[in-house]
């Protein structure tokens, strides 16, 4: 069995597992990013922590967490709510790797006994190594001598195994840390990134497409608190776009997801944008009196910046021309994660994220209201900027908010 492998075949499998009480069993938590923050370090190793204890309870899980050098411990009840919490934890952003074993005794028989309890949970396997690593130098054995102790103990007590130093089917991991001693075999990277709450807040313009939810993953991998804002075509169409919005929030709440979401009625002034704006022009003022509302609302909230799902060249309104001439409305910085990533790889991330199925129904929404045949690909800023006074946007922007 490759290492990361589940070591049940199934789900189901695990919770039949009736360990032994006396067992001591632990999730440890793997951060890679946040151990180069130097003295900034203990503030993400905070909300790091504050957010799996959140994780946890949103879940109904009950767990004791603390922190050691370099590691976060979360100890279940028993090894089933263990598995569970290690499925759960892989999603937290800020976490780069999650695995699940046993706190032992800081000595070499426990140790030892540890090390093959594990080994044996990985079954079916052929081959496996030790790799142990010894923290503190006031333990008796370095490094080495724990590899080469452990591994003769695991050899003697198992059958047909062999040892194999270069892409074992599993790895056993011993961690000497201080006064405490861990052993894993099961082992799986995580989303990586950095805790949400550490970079400030965000909103993001939200549709139900696929392009939008994956960049405010993006944001939100990267520490940033996310407020959704969706405009709807409402009510010159359905609300149903809104729905679906709500339900990719749902899908993205395990991986930090939105603060919140909010929904607005937009289709009337787009209509009203359309009696007087020429046709070819539209799109750029739907989207600059989306911009200037998400500024106003950012404001309001304490936010820093605004978030799009836009990818350069992907359709008529993400042409560099025409985002100079959107982009001038905003009051605040537009962060564009998507504004290089090919198509094939939006999609990809979305079904990673567990929206692609949501994203990818059908439903009436404001991207298909009054649509120009022929939209400008080339805006000019001087002509779109005079048109945009003629128009009552800072009003249209209170009453969008208001609704």
């Amino acid at each position: 069995m490759l290492e990361g492998s589940c070591p049940y075949a199934s789900f189901s499998d695990a919770m039949s597992f009736d360990p032994a009480d006396s067992q001591i069993y632990v999730v440890l938590v793997h951060y890679h990013e946040l151990g180069l923050k130097g003295r900034n370090r203990p503030t993400f190793e905070r909300q790091l922590i504050s957010n799996i204890n959140k994780t946890l309870k949103e879940s109904e899980f009950e767990a004791k967490v603390e922190r050691i050098s370099g590691r976060i411990l979360v100890f279940p009840r028993n090894y089933e709510k263990g598995l569970a919490m290690f499925e759960l934890l892989k999603k937290v952003p800020g976490v780069a790797r999650v695995s699940l074993g046993e706190k032992v005794s800081r000595t070499l028989e426990g140790l030892n006994q540890g090390a093959l309890r594990v080994l044996e949970l990985s079954e079916p396997f052929n081959s496996f190594k030790v790799a142990a690593r010894r923290a503190n130098t006031n333990f008796y054995l370095d490094s080495m001598m724990l590899n080469r102790e452990i591994g003769a103990y695991l050899v003697q007590h198992t059958e047909d195994k062999t040892v194999k130093m270069t892409n074992p089917d599993v790895t056993v991991h011993v961690e000497v840390i201080k006064n405490q001693s861990y052993v894993y075999a099961f082992s799986k990277p995580a989303v990586g990134g950095l805790p949400v709450g550490t970079a400030g807040k965000l909103v993001c313009l939200l549709s139900s497409g696929l392009d939008s939810p994956v960049a405010a993953w993006q944001m939100i991998r990267r520490g940033a608190s996310v407020t959704g804002l969706h405009f709807s075509g409402a009510p010159q169409t359905a609300d149903s776009s809104s729905h679906l919005v709500r339900e990719i929030a749902t899908a993205m709440q395990p991986y930090g997801g939105f603060t919140d979401i909010h929904c607005l009625h937009f289709g009337n002034y787009q209509r009203a944008i359309a009696l007087v704006v020429p046709e070819k022009l539209r799109i750029i003022f739907y989207r600059r009196l989306m911009y200037a509302t998400a500024c106003e609302l950012a404001g309001r909230i304490g936010a820093k910046g605004i978030v799009t799902g836009e990818s350069l060249g992907q359709v008529a309104s993400q042409t560099i021309d025409n985002i100079l001439a959107v982009d001038a409305v905003a009051t605040l910085p537009v962060l564009r994660p998507l504004i290089g990533t090919d198509k094939k790889d939006i999609i990809t991330q979305a079904e990673d994220l567990g929206t692609f199925a949501i994203s990818t129904r059908s439903t009436d929404d404001c991207c298909t209201l009054f649509m120009p045949r022929s939209p400008e690909t080339h805006a000019k800023l001087q002509e779109v900027e005079e048109l945009w006074q003629t128009l009552p946007h800072a009003q249209w922007v209170e009453e969008l908010l208001s609704g």
